[in-house]
């Protein structure tokens, strides 16, 4: 198989088993069939390390973007200031980025302002975005939809929402990826999406350190283990694992470009 990794975290991996050593964390991906990883920015103070690791491995990209739960800050970047911190050319899209009301309580209107900063970048720049939801789906669809972020489109990564809003992000023209949760035994509603997105709007993921698949689920995952996600999600919808990943390797490159 020829996978991607499409959301990973490479700067937080646990790489105890490797002795430290991120080449081999990368090098196992790569013989479980992993060609490209896309790194994902969550803290800006982080993306010099992300490009870093960028610059030393061919076949790694990254984001940049602001998580919604992040506010440790000393100022929110502009629209200008994405536009600047994204000028490298391994950086192929804006995020992570969206609403997450599930940590965040009582006043998110920053988190809805932040959305559309990132929003405004994108288009500016012409990468796809990196949404995280989270028990905000309502507000995350409007504020695609008044920013017009189906012009530039994206991916609504470790997708946990129902198949009503999976339809909505895809006339929004956006992907839908899929996480080891899709693994999970309770993860039911998930797996009813996985079997109904069109085989070309899907792509997947590890999220790496977090949410590994099963056989390891509770234990930090790496992006080793997206094999798991797709051979999972070809099983739901009878199809060969080769074919599934084919198409969720040719969707990514087709949403992010040749990187």
């Amino acid at each position: 198989m020829r996978l991607v990794d499409s959301h990973c975290h490479l700067d937080q991996l646990d790489l105890s088993s490797y002795s430290g050593d991120l080449s081999k964390a990368i090098a196992h991906a790569e013989e479980q069939g992993v060609k490209h990883f896309l790194c994902v920015c969550i803290t800006l103070k982080e993306l010099p390390k992300l490009i870093e690791i960028a610059n030393t491995y061919p076949n790694i990209s990254i984001s940049v973007g602001l998580h919604p739960n992040e506010q440790e800050i000393e100022k929110e970047p502009s629209e200008e200031d994405l536009i600047v911190l994204a000028n490298h050319n391994k950086v192929i899209a804006i995020g992570e980025t969206g609403l997450d009301y599930y940590r965040s309580q009582g006043d998110v209107d920053w988190q809805r302002d932040r959305f559309r900063q990132h929003i405004r970048a994108a288009k500016q720049l012409r990468k796809p975005i990196i949404v995280h939801t989270r028990q905000a789906k309502q507000d995350t669809i409007q504020i695609m939809r008044e920013e017009g972020a189906s012009s530039v489109g994206g991916v609504m990564h470790c997708f946990t929402e129902d198949w009503a809003m999976a339809q909505e992000a895809l006339d929004l023209n956006f992907y839908i990826s899929f996480s080891g949760i899709i693994t999970f035994r309770n993860a039911v509603e998930i797996q009813n999406v996985a079997k109904q997105v069109p085989l070309d709007c899907i792509l997947i993921e590890t999220d790496s350190p977090y949410l590994a698949p099963v056989p390891f689920r509770g234990k930090p995952n790496e992006p080793a283990y997206v094999r798991y996600v797709a051979e999972y999600i070809a099983q739901l919808r009878g199809i060969e694992k080769e074919e599934l990943a084919e198409h969720t390797t040719e969707n990514f490159f087709r949403l992010f470009g040749s990187v």
